[in-house]
C-alpha cells in the first residue's frame, strides 16, 4: 500500500477543519484524470444523500449519506478520501458529466495531482 502525499492528505485536513468547499483540484488515479472541488465529506454526504432521497428507487440509500454518524472514523485524524463536488472526469475533449458530479477518492489511489481545475476551451 503506498504511503498517501502527506501535503495531500494535509489540504484535505485543513479543508474539512475551515469547511471549505473551494479548493480546486485535478488528481490522476488508475484510469482517469479526475477534476473538481474538495468538499467536506460531511458536505460530500449531504449533497449525494439529497440527489438519493429525490430519486424514487434509490431514497432508500440515503439515510446511509445522510446519517453523519455512520461514516466510518478515520484513524487519527488523518483523511483516508478526497471527497469532490461539480467533479468531472476527463475524458478525449470533454469532462463527464458535463454538469459535474460528486466523487468519492482513496487518497493512497492519487498518484499525482495540481491544484486548480482543468477544463476545455475552444480557443
Amino acid at each position: 500500500m503506498p504511503k498517501p502525499d502527506p501535503l495531500l492528505t494535509g489540504i484535505t485536513a485543513m479543508v474539512e477543519s475551515t469547511g471549505s468547499n473551494q479548493m480546486p483540484i485535478t488528481v490522476v488515479v488508475p484510469g482517469a484524470v479526475i477534476t473538481g472541488r474538495l468538499a467536506t465529506e460531511a458536505v460530500w454526504r449531504e449533497r449525494v444523500a439529497e440527489v438519493l432521497e429525490a430519486s424514487e428507487h434509490l431514497k432508500p440509500f440515503a439515510p446511509l449519506f445522510a446519517d453523519a454518524a455512520a461514516a466510518p472514523a478515520s484513524g487519527a485524524g488523518q483523511a483516508s478520501h478526497l471527497h469532490l463536488h461539480l467533479a468531472k472526469i476527463l475524458q478525449g475533449d470533454f469532462g463527464l458529466p458535463h454538469t459535474g458530479g460528486m466523487y468519492r477518492i482513496a487518497i493512497e489511489d492519487v498518484s499525482s495531482w495540481t491544484l486548480g481545475d482543468l477544463g476545455y476551451s475552444d480557443q
